[in-house]
């Protein structure tokens, strides 16, 4: 069970990636939405490594 939990965490990371990545890559990208999704994104990385 636990690894099935580190998986779907690495799939949410993953897809706040593309998110990121996909604002980033706008004509006028919205600094405010970047900035969220890369906190929810350290979020989830800090519960991957445990903390």
């Amino acid at each position: 069970m636990q690894t099935a939990h580190y998986t779907a965490l690495e799939a949410k990371h993953a897809s706040l990636d593309a998110r990121i990545a996909d604002e980033q890559g706008r004509p006028a990208p919205d600094q405010a939405a970047i900035a969220e999704l890369k906190k929810r994104k350290l979020r989830l990385k800090e519960e991957m490594s445990g903390g």
